[in-house]
C-alpha cells in the first residue's frame, strides 16, 4: 500500500470514527436542553485531522461528509410531523429553520477545513512538481 493511500485511508477512517462520536455526543447534549448541530460534522473534521494527507479531495469528501451527516442528525432528531420518512425529509430540507442550516454548514466547513490545514506539501505528500 502506498504511503499516500495509507494516509488517505487513516484521514477518511479518522473522519468517520469522530462523526460517530459526534453523533452519540450531539444527541448526550441535547438530552441535556442544548442543540449543537455542528458537533456532528465538526468532530468529523477534527477525526480527519489526526492524519495528513496529500490528497486535495479528501477534505472535500469530508466536508460532504460533514454535509450530510449534519442533515442525517437532523432528521434523525426532528424528523417531519406529516411524515417521519428520511425522502420526505430530504425533499422538504427547505423547510429547515435557518439556524438549523447554519449549524450544519458551520460544522460542514469545520470537516472541510481541518483536513485542507493539515494537506502535505506537494514534495511530502510524494507528488511530482
Amino acid at each position: 500500500m502506498s504511503p499516500q493511500l495509507k494516509n488517505n485511508a487513516l484521514v477518511l477512517l479518522g473522519a468517520m470514527v469522530g462523526g460517530t462520536l459526534g453523533y452519540f455526543i450531539f444527541f448526550w447534549i441535547a438530552g441535556q436542553g442544548f442543540y449543537g448541530l455542528a458537533i456532528p460534522a465538526g468532530l468529523t473534521g477534527l477525526g480527519a485531522g489526526t492524519a495528513r494527507t496529500g490528497s486535495k479531495a479528501i477534505p472535500v469528501v469530508c466536508g460532504v461528509l460533514g454535509l450530510l451527516l449534519g442533515i442525517f442528525t437532523e432528521w434523525r432528531f426532528a424528523p417531519f410531523l406529516a411524515d417521519d420518512s428520511l425522502g420526505y425529509f430530504l425533499s422538504h430540507l427547505h423547510q429547515l429553520r435557518p439556524i438549523t442550516w447554519i449549524m450544519i454548514l458551520v460544522g460542514s466547513a469545520v470537516a472541510f477545513w481541518i483536513p485542507f490545514r493539515r494537506l502535505l506539501p506537494a514534495a511530502e505528500g510524494g507528488k511530482n512538481g
